[in-house]
C-alpha cells in the first residue's frame, strides 16, 4: 500500500496549497498507476518547487535498473536503515500531489475472496500531503531520470477497516519540516510519518473498474452501493489487478 492514487483538483489548488511558484497545466487524473510519471512538491534553494518523477525508486547506486524490482513504496519503519533509502531520506524528500488513494479490502480467502476497492480521501476535501522520497539516477550514456516512492505507516483506526497500512499523511504544519533537510533531520523528518489521525479520513466503496488502469476518469472516485459478491474467477475473464504495495517481499529484499 498505496499503489493508485487519484488528482482531481486543479493545478492552481495545489500551487495555492503547497506555494511553488510554477504554474503547470495538467489534468486531473483518476487512476495513477506506478511506474506512471507523477507530479511532487520539493524544497530547493530555500524555496518550494514543482516536478514531473517517475513512480518507482531507483536509488542513485543502482547499475541496471531492469534488476531491480519494482519500488513504489518505503516502509517508514525502515527507511533509516535500508540502503535504497538512506540518501533520499537525508537529502531528498518530497510531497505527492493527491487528492486521495485506492486500497481494496478483500475478504474470504482462496479463489473465493472478494475484494472491494476504495477511495480513500480527506474529510475536509482539501489535498492529501502525501510523503515521498525521490531521487535522481544518472545511467551509463549520460540520460537523468527523477523518481520516487511514497513513505508508508502502519493504518489507523479508519483505514484499519481496509487495510493495515496506509501512506503517511502529513498535516499542512508538517509539510515544512518534512521537505526541509537542511534543519530537520533524518529521524525528526521519520517521526512526522506516523498515522494521521481517524477523522482526518472518509472512505467510499467504488466500481471495481479502477482495477484496470486504462480506466481514467471521474465517475472512478464516485461511491458506489455496497458491491455483490463478486464472480468467481472460473466463471470471468481474469480482471487486471492493481500493482502491489508495500509486499513483505519488498520489504525483505529492502
Amino acid at each position: 500500500m498505496c499503489g493508485r492514487f487519484f488528482i482531481a483538483q486543479a493545478p492552481e489548488r495545489f500551487a495555492e496549497f503547497y506555494g511553488y511558484p510554477e504554474r503547470p497545466n495538467f489534468p486531473p487524473r483518476y487512476n495513477v498507476a506506478p511506474t506512471q510519471p507523477v507530479p511532487i512538491v520539493i524544497a530547493e534553494g530555500g524555496a518550494r518547487h514543482f516536478r514531473l518523477v517517475r513512480w518507482g525508486f531507483w536509488p542513485s547506486w543502482l547499475k541496471d535498473p531492469k534488476t531491480f524490482p519494482l519500488v513504489i513504496n518505503a516502509r517508514v519503519e525502515t527507511i533509516l536503515e535500508k540502503a535504497t533509502f538512506r540518501g533520499a531520506v537525508r537529502h531528498r524528500r518530497c510531497v505527492f500531489l493527491a487528492d486521495g488513494f485506492y486500497e481494496w479490502r478483500r475478504e474470504g480467502t482462496g479463489r473465493s475472496a472478494v475484494r472491494t476497492p476504495f477511495a480513500i480521501r480527506r474529510a475536509d476535501g482539501a489535498p492529501m500531503a502525501l510523503a515521498g522520497l525521490w531521487e535522481s539516477w544518472l545511467g551509463a550514456d549520460g540520460s537523468e531520470i527523477d523518481t520516487a516512492a511514497i513513505v508508508t505507516t502502519g493504518a489507523n483506526g479508519t483505514m484499519a477497516a481496509v487495510h493495515d497500512r496506509m501512506p503517511a499523511i502529513l498535516a499542512p504544519e508538517q509539510v515544512a519540516p518534512w521537505l526541509d533537510t537542511r534543519a530537520v533531520d533524518q529521524a525528526e523528518a521519520a517521526a512526522l510519518c506516523r498515522p494521521c489521525p481517524d477523522d482526518w479520513l472518509r472512505l467510499d466503496p467504488v466500481s471495481d473498474r479502477v482495477n484496470a488502469v486504462r480506466n481514467d476518469d471521474a465517475a472512478l472516485i464516485e461511491p458506489v452501493g455496497r458491491p455483490q459478491p463478486a464472480i468467481p474467477p472460473a466463471d470471468r475473464p481474469a480482471a487486471e489487478q492493481p500493482r502491489s504495495s508495500d509486499e513483505d517481499a519488498q520489504g525483505s529484499l529492502f
